[in-house]
């Protein structure tokens, strides 16, 4: 027996974003530690003898620590084989990947990453809004809204200032501090989407600009998992100009 630890990114939630590599890596797994913003129906390609173990957290709430996580690798990888480390979107991008590997790494166990689709950049995709556009912008800014301190990342403060895309993961509960960082750097008509439940069936957009979204996010009850998605390239989304009006006429008619 080999102990081995893999962490394999499953995409941002439709079970049919994972990598060919990721679904054969799965079927040799002898444990199977999955998130919550993982597809259970992934967990079929495991062996039927694998231990499926969900360790995942939602909303602020969590059923394992990541040090318990990280103990779990290694005491299934030294007492099974092989761990597959099942993880939304790519392990290495505000998965804690790195983290794991590490320590499972100072036992002298094997590890191996293999990419998934991220959230940041494959939704935007999805819904056919370009993260760059020539003409428009020349870099793409992927922030946590959140930090470990539960603080507004000062990122965002930099981010506003330039003409840059914003992508911004675990902010809806700061949504009304981010509104008012780019307000204040004179942002109030910058095209703004947020995506709820991406590339899901249940999935959910809205459109709107930074002056805007916080009504348009509470009328249509938004709530995590959501991506906030912030610059001109919004602005080419099919339905952007549609919303955009459907608002106004709405305003209007509460007045």
């Amino acid at each position: 027996m080999n102990p081995k630890l893999t962490l394999i990114g499953a995409g941002p939630g439709d079970p049919e974003l994972i990598s060919l590599k990721g679904i054969k890596t799965l079927g040799m797994a002898d444990v199977v530690l999955y998130d919550s913003l993982v597809s259970t129906e992934l967990l079929d390609f495991a062996p039927a003898k694998a231990f499926r173990i969900f360790v995942g957290k939602k909303a602020g709430l969590q059923k394992n620590s990541q040090s318990e996580i990280n103990r779990m690798i290694v005491d299934y990888a030294l007492n099974y084989g092989h761990v597959v480390r099942l993880k939304g979107g790519d392990p290495f991008i505000f998965g804690r990947g790195h983290e794991e590997i590490e320590y499972a790494g100072a036992f002298g166990i094997e590890t191996e990453v293999i990419p998934g689709i991220s959230s940041s950049t494959g939704i935007s995709s999805l819904l056919k809004i370009p993260l760059t556009r020539r003409g428009r912008n020349e870099s793409f800014w992927v922030i946590t809204g959140t930090t470990s301190s539960g603080k507004v990342s000062r990122d965002i403060s930099l981010a506003a200032q330039s003409t840059a895309t914003v992508v911004i993961l675990m902010g809806i509960k700061k949504l009304k501090e981010i509104v008012k960082i780019f307000t204040r750097f004179g942002k109030s008509e910058l095209p703004v989407a947020i995506i709820q439940n991406g590339s899901l069936k249940n999935e959910k957009i809205i459109l709107g600009t930074m002056d805007t979204i916080i009504e348009k996010a509470k009328s249509e009850e938004i709530l995590s998992p959501a991506i906030i998605l912030i610059g001109e390239v919004v602005s080419l989304h099919p339905k952007f100009n549609y919303q955009r009006v459907e608002f106004q006429k709405h305003i209007q008619q509460k007045k």
